[in-house]
């Protein structure tokens, strides 16, 4: 079918492409703490990702977003969840989360924030992107043959962020 034929139209609900990646080396996952600079998530912790950039397959994206802001060569990767955000507006944003190890705990330092090495048993202490006390549980359990999460996040009235898993409101 020729590019023509997408259905691509001006009026369709657009989604910006994400990745997000988790990356554990023993018993520790490597997460970053926004800048406090950041107009997003500052003092934060959260996985490592960004854009996913034009031409570029999802994991591609993830695998080079990761080497950008670690220096380090994820391994034995796989796709742990897609999220589809409404953030209200016309544009949404498309979260493909990836799972995956690396053979050792250096990496170099990023202008994103800073890099830490958390035992996955303490993170649930930390000062957490708000979706990740949920997200993060799910995907530390999965196994590599496990089918992705398909998990929806919108926000109600208060602007509280509210995630569905299929049929269930998981509560935050």
């Amino acid at each position: 079918m020729p590019a023509k034929d997408q259905g691509v139209f001006e009026d369709s609900y657009k989604l910006i492409p994400r990745v997000l990646v988790f990356a554990t080396h023993e018993d520790s996952i490597l997460l970053l703490k926004g800048s406090s600079r950041k107009r997003l998530w500052a003092n934060l912790y959260n996985g490592i990702g960004g854009h996913i950039d034009k031409g570029e397959d999802i994991l591609s994206a993830a695998l080079r977003e990761f080497y950008e802001e670690t220096a380090l060569q994820l391994e034995n990767s796989w796709l742990c969840a897609i999220i589809t955000i409404d953030t209200g507006e016309d544009i949404g944003i498309g979260m493909y989360v990836f799972r995956g190890g690396v053979p050792s705990k250096e990496f170099k330092s990023s202008s994103e924030g800073f890099l830490e090495w958390i035992p996955i048993e303490n993170i649930q202490s930390l000062p957490l992107v708000e979706d990740l006390p949920i997200l993060v549980p799910r995907i530390m359990t999965m196994n590599k043959t496990d089918p992705p999460l398909i998990l929806h996040y919108f926000y109600d009235k208060n602007e509280d962020l509210i995630i569905r898993s299929e049929d269930e409101i998981l509560e935050i």
